[in-house]
């Protein structure tokens, strides 16, 4: 039997370096003023079944450079997939050209020397899965045929899904930036489909990590996601009124991906966001605060640098209700006379709470606080307006009496503001829970317009 080490790469991190460091020189070699280069490479393994038969298997082997030159304030840019001497030569070239032949931009440029990162912690990014198609068929099969074992009503199947995705990078300007790591993201998926007479409901469950072996039991996850589905069965509407809301945690971490497209430099500097000069303005009440931490061990929002080789640091951005931080790369940081906050390539690891957060205070006692209300499990559409904060989208949900849910709801709209609803935010759940770079407990809002019947 063989004890080779599983590697899911074909490149070492070293030639990956070398590669990265070419491109740099070759640019300045030309004649540009500055650069920047990443070299990346990726594979995986995707197998979705389908009522109880294998419907694809998918590997991927991915690769690519991309160099950003610059001459003066003039900027170009060029990737190329073909990873050989000539091609990066070629793709080098290209982006001098594009660069000769683009206007100046007074913002434009690298980073400063003082905003490089030096120190690249280590943050346990890579796990590899040695997995086979044959071993993640199994799995896929065993979540689906948990879940169609559940109750007859589960009659059929969306499918389910195991992914094992491994990739590696090294990035470097001339700046003297140089840094990369290897990374991992794997899951499991499932959804069932309920049906009762000539009513079918949908739902489903996944489990994510970098680290396989904390993947949820698939067993257990098919079983979840058939009984998200089965709870749907029975849905009506109801009359349109004004009421409380309660986002479930899955969905309520959408709320925090909202505020960050609304405090991100580029929505900021071109004046279309509604949060445009909110630093320091109250937005949540002051029992809510918001934290970035870019080196939770495992994280998916986790990295020692960002896209541009900044230096990152964890920071709060919502501080007692207040804006207390934008998320800028150095283009939107210049843009607006401020300096990068190490977010170019997005927000890390953020984290919504309350102050007022109590340990057993789960989604049951939070549906006993809201009263009456919608507790609010699925929303439809792009109905978020960054410019103006209007939100507005189709839900699924249940309505809520006395404290218990009473029955699903279907066919509503959700309506409001989100300055009101950030401001109208009562109280946040113990049941925390994590999805991609997010992480939040359900959230009751005081009041919003559901538009029914």
């Amino acid at each position: 039997m063989s004890t080779r080490k599983f590697d899911p790469f074909f490149y070492s991190p070293q030639q990956l370096r070398d590669m990265s460091h070419r491109l740099v020189d070759m640019a300045l070699s030309i004649g540009a003023t500055g650069a920047a280069a990443e070299v990346s490479e990726q594979s995986g393994l995707s197998v979705t079944v389908r009522m109880g038969q294998l419907e694809t298997i998918e590997r991927t082997r991915d690769k690519s450079a991309g160099i950003t030159v610059y001459q003066g304030q003039r900027r170009g840019h060029a990737t190329t997939s073909d990873l050989s001497e000539g091609a990066l030569k070629d793709t080098v070239r290209r982006a001098f050209e594009i660069a000769r032949h683009t206007a100046e931009d007074a913002f434009s440029g690298l980073p400063e020397e003082a905003e490089i990162a030096r120190l690249h912690r280590d943050l346990a990014l890579f796990y590899p899965w040695n997995i086979d198609a044959q071993g993640a068929t199994s799995l896929a099969l065993k979540a689906e045929s948990a879940a169609r074992g559940v109750s007859p009503a589960i009659r059929n199947s969306e499918g389910a899904s195991v992914s094992a995705s491994h990739g590696q990078f090294h990035a470097s300007n001339s700046r003297g930036f140089s840094g990369g790591y290897p990374y991992s993201r794997h899951w499991v998926s499932v959804a069932p489909i309920a049906q009762q007479g000539d009513q079918m409901q949908r739902d489903d469950w996944y489990t994510t990590s970098r680290d396989p072996a904390l993947l949820a039991d698939p067993a257990q996850v098919g079983l979840y996601a058939a009984r998200r589905a089965l709870s749907r069965l029975g849905a009506r509407q109801i009359p349109t009124g004004e009421h409380p809301v309660v986002f479930e945690a899955p969905l309520a971490v959408s709320l925090i991906g909202s505020l960050v497209n609304a405090l991100s430099g580029s929505a900021l500097y071109r004046k279309a966001s509604f949060l445009v000069d909110s630093m320091g303005t109250s937005l949540f009440p002051d029992h809510i605060e918001v934290t970035e931490d870019p080196f939770v061990m495992g994280g998916d929002g986790s990295t020692p640098f960002d896209d541009e080789g900044v230096e990152v640091r964890p920071r709060t951005v919502i501080d007692q209700g207040r804006v207390a931080g934008y998320f800028l790369s150095t283009y939107s940081a210049r843009k607006l006379g401020m300096k990068t906050t190490g977010n170019a390539g997005g927000a890390h690891n953020l984290v919504l709470r309350s102050s007022k957060t109590q340990p057993q205070h789960d989604l049951p006692k939070m549906i006993k606080e809201m009263g009456r209300g919608l507790l609010v499990t699925e929303v439809m559409g792009q109905g978020v307006n960054v410019l103006t904060g209007d939100y507005s989208r189709g839900a699924f949900g249940y309505w809520v009496e006395g404290g218990e849910i009473q029955f699903p709801v279907e066919e509503v709209t959700i309506a409001g503001n989100l300055k009101t609803m950030y401001r109208g935010i009562q109280s946040i759940g113990a049941d925390t829970m994590t999805r991609g770079t997010r992480t939040t407990g359900s959230i009751l809002i005081d009041r919003m317009m559901v538009a029914g019947t």
